[in-house]
């Protein structure tokens, strides 16, 4: 497991533009079908925007016709953290990064076999490192 990364609220604001910020350590969420990596069909890796860990693969991203991008499973599953989220009068399942903890969506047990899973990342909390 990598080391952990812990800053303060003020660290991260001086990393992080202000809607990254929004997002990642506030859990907002981006509109649906604005985020850049939504439709996104190249092969590759992609990373915690606040951290840099690899999280999840191209090979395992699909069309969810949700609007944010959505993968069967992370990398491995040490690179997400799983908790509770029951805001807005829901029960959900918020996912983040292991490593920072910052917020990158939640997932559903709407997905397609064999997992079932549906990791519903915002874009803003990734970024795209394309395969050679």
């Amino acid at each position: 497991m990598t080391e952990k990364i812990e800053r303060s609220e003020e660290e991260w604001k001086q990393i992080l533009s202000r809607d990254e910020f929004l997002v990642l350590r506030k859990k907002g969420t981006e509109p649906a079908f604005t985020g850049k990596y939504y439709d996104l069909r190249e092969k590759g890796r992609y990373l915690c925007a606040a951290c840099g860990q690899e999280l999840f693969s191209s090979d395992d991203k699909f069309d969810s016709g949700t609007g944010w991008p959505s993968f069967t499973k992370p990398i491995s599953e040490d690179r997400v953290a799983r908790q509770e989220d029951n805001s807005y009068l829901m029960k959900r399942t918020e996912v983040l990064c292991s490593r920072c903890g910052s917020h990158l969506g939640h997932v559903f047990d709407d997905g397609p076999k064999p997992t079932a899973e549906r990791f519903c990342i915002n874009s803003i909390s990734l970024n795209f490192k394309k395969e050679d």
